[in-house]
């Protein structure tokens, strides 16, 4: 089997066996110079072939290969070899995809990554520069036939950095004062405004801005001294905020160590209170039945002597209507008598009592009779 497959499989020094054979064949079968040239040209074609038919990549890059027959694009992000077919047919770009700079500082331009400071004009018609802003970004991998696609080849697209971010920072700030724009939250938020709008335009083409640098804005020389009173301001009044939120933690600790004295006062006083007006309540109730029982008893009392004396009057007026029977009975009695019995019985009664009478008309039957009481007779 092993012989079978090496005889299927020629080794490098059989081919070039074979190409002399075939050279001495076209030359007249002597061996001369003009072969190894031959060879040598041959060999030599070979390795310009190879190393022409690798591109490779390395961290920190991407590529995009272009199939010139067809026009297709492929991104290649992952480090290594990457084959590109000779003779026109592939054209292989490599481009730096880790983070780049872009600088605003000096005076003069010196590349498309360095360029003179940022100078703006402020809403208030002021002006300030910012002495050295720095812009960090990099090509999204996965986006980098964009790139290519619109900033054509090699580094082209580095040339939209400063059109595009010295107008939109310009354009951020100078929508801020010189007041707002000292102002560090601000000034951030300008800077925020300016790494939106740059992704916005930027990102359709395949660059993202991960950072925007920038110092504290600079003005002339009188407006500095300016800000400088107006910073020393600022920290006495931070001070004096610092000391009013101390002041203020005191009184609150005072307050609430006051409530807490007093609602203690109060929960004492309450519990006092509560306790004065438990003993009164129990007095009270205790009252309360004390002048129930006095009541009932004194109402049972009346009752009994209220039933006691309606018996009683019920028994008297019993003796009452006896006696008036009696009387009645008796005076009818004494009508139906002649009338020496009357007179007898009116002596009777009159025993013992003189009568004087005194005629005061000449009347047979007197209108007046006086008696006088004489001892123990009526």
């Amino acid at each position: 089997m092993a012989q079978q497959r090496n005889s299927g499989r020629q080794s490098g020094g059989q081919i070039l066996g074979d190409l002399q054979g075939k050279l001495r064949s076209v030359t007249g079968g002597g061996s001369s110079w003009f072969d190894w040239v031959w060879i040598g040209g041959a060999l030599i074609a070979g390795l310009v072939l190879m190393t022409t038919s690798f591109t490779a990549i390395e961290p920190g890059q991407v590529a995009v290969r272009i199939n010139n027959v067809t026009g297709g694009l492929a991104t290649v992000t992952q480090p290594g070899w990457i084959t590109r077919l000779p003779f026109g047919i592939h054209s292989v770009y490599v481009l730096d995809a880790s983070p780049q700079t872009f600088s605003m500082h000096g005076s003069k331009t010196v590349d498309d990554l360095e360029v003179s400071e940022l100078t703006v004009r402020a809403s208030d018609g002021s002006n300030f520069h910012f002495s050295d802003t720095t812009i960090i970004f990099q090509i999204a991998g996965d986006e980098a036939q964009t790139v290519v696609r619109d900033g054509g080849e090699e580094r082209g697209y580095l040339k939209w950095m400063r059109p595009y971010a010295r107008a939109i920072l310009r354009d951020e700030f100078g929508r801020e004062s010189t007041i707002s724009v000292s102002n560090p939250t601000k000034f951030g938020e300008a800077t925020e405004r300016a790494k939106s709008r740059l992704n916005e335009l930027l990102g359709v083409h395949g660059v993202i801005v991960t950072q925007i640098v920038t110092p504290r804005p600079q003005f002339n020389d009188e407006y500095e001294k300016l800000i400088e009173e107006r910073n020393k301001l600022g920290n006495q009044l931070e001070v004096i905020k610092s000391n009013l939120a101390a002041a203020e933690t005191s009184r609150e600790r005072r307050l609430a160590e006051v409530n807490r004295d007093q609602n203690r006062s109060i929960q004492e006083k309450r519990t006092e209170l509560e306790s004065a007006l438990a003993t009164a309540i129990a007095a009270q109730a205790d009252a309360t039945r004390e002048a129930d029982t006095y009541k009932i008893s004194k109402v049972a009392e009346g009752q009994a002597a209220l039933s006691a004396a309606k018996q009683q009057a019920a028994e008297l007026r019993g003796q009452l209507e006896a006696n008036y029977r009696g009387r009645k009975a008796e005076i009818d009695a004494f009508r139906s008598q002649p009338v020496e019995r009357v007179m007898e019985r009116l002596g009777e009664r009159l025993r013992g009592v003189t009568i004087a009478i005194e005629p005061w008309a000449n009347d047979a039957n007197p209108s007046r009779v006086e008696v006088e009481k004489v001892g123990g007779a009526q």
